[in-house]
């Protein structure tokens, strides 16, 4: 029984249709300002909890890695075991685990906590869009896949605006408890209202890859894990060793995905989608641009508290230009920009990333160490509109070339390698600006901040010459190169 013959019939099963698009809208937001949220209210969790000041860096990237590295396993077992039931799972998975986490009583324990909360993540996120397709049809799937971008938009503005205002309003007493205990009744309003989903799940159900997951989280972790908190400058041997073995792992990695390929079974990535020039060079960008939209977000916020001494609610609001500019620019590229100029967006919104990076580098070297840049906010305002410039027109164009078979395969791994460079970023930029600031000393975190913001220019440098690469210059030009 198809989808359309479900809901058709009564206009009361017409409202619950949109009703169940409501639980998949709230529960990508839910993820989307978990991380948001999380960042600014990281060094008041700091200062409550003790430990490492790296510590700060972790409570985003233990997150943020197993969201990256279990996305497309996830993927896979909405496949297996029904779309809607991995939803439903995954969602109380992560309820449980931002409870736990609010109440965590050591930085530890909230580490462990947020793992399994970016697992549950990972269950959660995949599901949405094969949910999407099997309650809609038509113009009215289109209208329902394209609410997805202005929800996400509306979220990336009140994330970090919210973290600042829950930590700061310390209701009951919770300060940055409030960050997790919110999501425990959006949590419930998604579970309520789940039962109104349509069970779904792939028609040929493909394999579980458990050693490609198993190699694809050994070789990331190690890449990662000695880049948090650590002298970039001066690494240690020990360091050097894992991030060389992390790497050889990836190469296995590899490796096994084509023996999986050409056995018959199902591997986490396509080897296919490695046929077309640009997919790599798409993998890459996607990596740089992300690591500066999410690191900076990171480095920001610590100036602001840890160098300034600024309160949380005031760094939540400073980064409200740079949402506001990005949910702007990504419904207009969207909507407009990207179907009349396609490719060149993407280089548009690099250079207004990169012109709002000089502005901000600018703006802290100007300065007073120790008073509040207004400035910054201008800066910050143009960040945003080169994110959101840049985005719809990257995803168009990153699957562009590709077969329909593999679109789905595409749009998992470049989801995952986005949260890849999230957390790549925030370990490397985060660890630049921790290894060149001295806690208490307001000049040497304005020098750290202006540090990691050039290590950012570079990143958006390799991004423009990666972007390049994927576009198809023997291609036909297209007026409207929006797929």
């Amino acid at each position: 029984m198809t989808a359309e013959r479900v809901f058709a019939p009564t206009p009361t099963a017409y409202r619950w249709r949109w009703l169940a698009l409501t639980a998949l809208l709230l529960g990508e937001a839910m993820n989307l300002l978990d991380a948001t949220i999380v960042q600014v209210a990281a060094p008041a969790i700091h200062a409550d909890l003790g430990g490492s000041v790296s510590d700060i860096q972790w409570f985003t990237t233990a997150y943020t890695l197993p969201f990256a590295v279990l996305l497309i396993t996830g993927g896979r077992l909405g496949d297996i075991a029904g779309r809607k039931r991995l939803f439903v799972i995954g969602v109380t998975g992560f309820m449980i685990t931002s409870a736990a986490c609010a109440v965590a009583p050591s930085v530890g324990l909230l580490i462990a906590f947020r793992v399994v909360q970016g697992a549950a993540a990972a269950v959660i996120i995949p599901q949405t869009i094969g949910l999407i397709k099997t309650m809609f049809a038509g113009p009215e799937m289109s209208k329902a896949l394209g609410s997805i971008g202005p929800v996400m938009g509306l979220a990336a503005v009140c994330g970090p605006v919210l973290g600042g205002v829950l930590t700061h309003a310390d209701l009951f007493g919770s300060s940055w408890r409030a960050a997790f205990l919110v999501n425990v009744p959006v949590s419930l309003a998604v579970l309520a209202i789940s039962p109104k989903l349509m069970e779904n799940r792939a028609p040929k159900r493909p394999t579980l890859d458990l050693t490609g997951t198993l190699l694809a989280m050994a070789g990331i972790g190690l890449v990662v894990y000695p880049l948090i908190g650590a002298d970039l400058s001066a690494l240690s041997g020990w360091s050097w060793a894992a991030i060389v073995t992390g790497l050889c792992l990836m190469v296995v990695f590899a490796v096994h995905q084509r023996s999986v390929a050409a056995g018959g079974r199902s591997p986490l990535v396509e080897p296919s989608l490695f046929a077309h020039r640009g997919f790599p060079a798409a993998l890459v960008t996607s990596t740089a641009f992300f690591a500066v939209t999410n690191g900076l977000m990171m480095v920001i916020v610590l100036q602001l508290q840890l160098g300034l001494g600024t309160d949380v609610l005031k760094a939540g609001l400073t980064l409200a230009p740079w949402s506001v500019g990005l949910a702007v620019a990504s419904w207009v590229a969207g909507a407009y920009l990207v179907k009349r100029y396609g490719h060149r967006m993407m280089t548009l919104g690099l250079a207004v990333l990169l012109a709002g990076e000089l502005a901000a580098i600018a703006v802290y070297h100007v300065a007073d160490p120790d008073r509040y840049p207004t400035a910054l906010l201008f800066a910050l305002g143009v960040v945003g509109l080169g994110v959101g410039l840049f985005s719809p027109a990257f995803f168009t164009i990153a699957l562009k070339p590709l077969q329909p078979q593999e679109i789905g395969s595409a749009a998992g791994l470049l989801n995952a390698v986005q949260q890849l460079g999230a957390t790549l970023g925030v370990a490397v930029l985060g660890s630049v600006y921790l290894g060149s600031a001295r806690s208490g000393d307001a000049g040497s975190a304005l020098h750290a901040v202006q540090l990691a913001f050039w290590v950012a220019v570079v990143l958006v440098l390799v991004s423009f010459v990666t972007s390049r690469l994927m576009v198809d210059r023997n291609a036909p030009e297209e007026a409207g190169a929006g797929h």
